[in-house]
């Protein structure tokens, strides 16, 4: 029998390797327990260990640790999979990332578990601060701030929502005289009404006209919203 735990997750396959470990043992109190490393590997081992018995008069239960370091042990591994998944004595494998051609062969005679590091997740972009430099109508600021939240995988739809929010904040804002009035909460309203002085009055509209016409021209296929949206930033 065997059982092959690999991965970038050193850790974690460790660790379940020597739970498998200790749970077999439990079960087989009487089975001889052998620990191997890539040093420890001679050619005549898996012949030693593969038959029912092996040297003992008893099963055994043998943990190879990342004998896969020592090439002369992998392709005799490679070689006899056939004979170590048919074995009565255990085969427990621990090895780090392994080629695919080698798993597939290892795949058919035994059971496979894979432990990968999870890949670090990007932070998401703050959407204030693009936001807050449209308000400031800092042009160099926004195309920076538009193209790192692009990288970090934010689609267009979800960019242009904050854009359009912004100017749309900006607009109710401008034609109030309170918070109050605007539907807004103090906050918002004070600083989108700082942000009103960077656009005249007629520029306000016209740019919210822009962002849905760019929204519907993309959503019908006669723009790429991406580059539709970057061009609107750089016009600011």
């Amino acid at each position: 029998m065997l059982y092959f735990l690999h991965g970038t997750d050193t850790e974690s396959a460790g660790a379940k390797a020597h739970e498998l470990i200790d749970s077999l043992r439990l079960k087989k109190p009487d089975a001889a327990f052998v620990r191997v490393e890539g040093d420890d590997w001679t050619p005549g081992f898996f012949d030693e260990f593969i038959g029912s018995q092996g040297l003992f008069e008893r099963r055994a239960i043998i943990f190879l640790n990342r004998v896969f370091e020592n090439k002369e042990a992998k392709e005799s591994f490679v070689e006899r999979i056939s004979d170590l998944g048919a074995s009565e004595n255990i085969f427990i494998v621990l090895e780090g990332a392994v080629d695919a051609v080698t798993l597939k062969k290892i795949e058919r005679a035994g059971k496979l578990q894979r432990f990968d590091e999870r890949a670090a997740e990007k932070p998401r972009f703050n959407q204030f601060a693009l936001a807050d430099a449209l308000g400031r109508r800092d042009r160099r600021e926004l195309w920076a701030l538009y193209r790192e939240a692009v990288h970090r995988g934010a689609a267009p739809e979800e960019l242009h929502g904050i854009l359009f929010w912004q100017i749309k904040t900006i607009a109710l804002a401008a034609g109030a005289k309170s918070a109050e009035e605007a539907g807004l909460s103090p906050f918002p309203f004070s600083k989108a009404k700082a942000f009103a002085r960077n656009f005249r009055t007629e520029e306000i509209p016209v740019l919210s006209e822009r962002l849905v016409r760019l929204y519907h021209e993309a959503h019908r296929g006669r723009s790429d919203f991406e580059t539709a949206l970057e061009r609107f930033i750089l016009a600011v």
